[in-house]
């Protein structure tokens, strides 16, 4: 029974880090795009102008905070989760929490904090590992190719919210299409929805969005005193 329940538990642990790590990828694919430029081949000029000035006001800030809401949903399956979280980025840095697990990017290595096992998984950033989840990597990410157009308006509590929509040109890209909410006023992310081809919908919706916020000066410094009792796991 005891080894039954290890292994449910561990089950439960990779799921965690997993959604951990998809949340990781939207919103660096968000800093991605708007800190270091839409890259995308332009399609649309609409779109493009409304994403050029989403560029020029996010790259006026100094750092951004943000509090979210993550939804996944899978009517076939049955699927329907929320959970809440955090993230704060300052150019190729961040930290964010979501479901119990912290993970701290310092701009060379990941640290990913998992209470419940009391272990800390420790990564060094590899340019070619193609998981990396840095806005620099997202970049390149997004140079293989996205057709992307104005979609619809919708008035969300008296908010206007504009989509643009991106639809990958790799064939293999599991994601049938990405819609991206603009507030048409402040131009900040109000939120990010990606489509799977089989039926499965993820929505990460921005609650708060702060900007330029007073930061400790070792915000995305790891500090293993902390975590005296926690298990060291180094991947390389």
């Amino acid at each position: 029974m005891n080894k039954i329940n290890n292994t449910m538990k561990a089950m439960i642990q990779d799921s965690k880090k997993n959604q951990v790590k998809s949340v990781g990828k939207k919103f660096l694919f968000i800093a991605a795009l708007f800190l270091f430029g839409f890259s995308i081949q332009a399609q649309d000029k609409k779109a493009k102008d409304l994403l050029d000035q989403v560029t020029s006001k996010v790259k006026s800030y100094d750092n951004i905070t943000i509090d979210f809401k993550y939804s996944l949903n899978n009517s076939k399956e049955n699927i329907n989760q929320d959970s809440k979280g955090n993230v704060t980025m300052k150019g190729n840095q961040y930290v964010l929490n979501f479901m119990g697990v912290t993970k701290i990017f310092d701009g060379k290595k990941t640290y990913t904090i998992v209470p419940e096992d009391e272990e800390v998984t420790v990564s060094t950033f590899n340019e070619k590992d193609d998981s990396a989840i840095t806005p620099s990597k997202m970049l390149t990410f997004f140079n293989s190719g996205y057709r992307y157009n104005m979609d619809i308006i919708q008035n969300v509590k008296g908010r206007k919210i504009q989509y643009i929509k991106l639809v990958s040109t790799n064939p293999k890209d599991q994601r049938k299409e990405v819609l991206l909410g603009i507030d048409v006023q402040t131009k900040h992310i109000y939120n990010l929805i990606e489509v799977g081809k089989k039926g499965t919908k993820t929505t990460l919706t921005v609650n708060s969005f702060k900007t330029n916020q007073p930061l400790s000066k070792n915000q995305f410094t790891f500090a293993g005193s902390k975590y005296p009792n926690y298990y060291i796991n180094k991947l390389d």
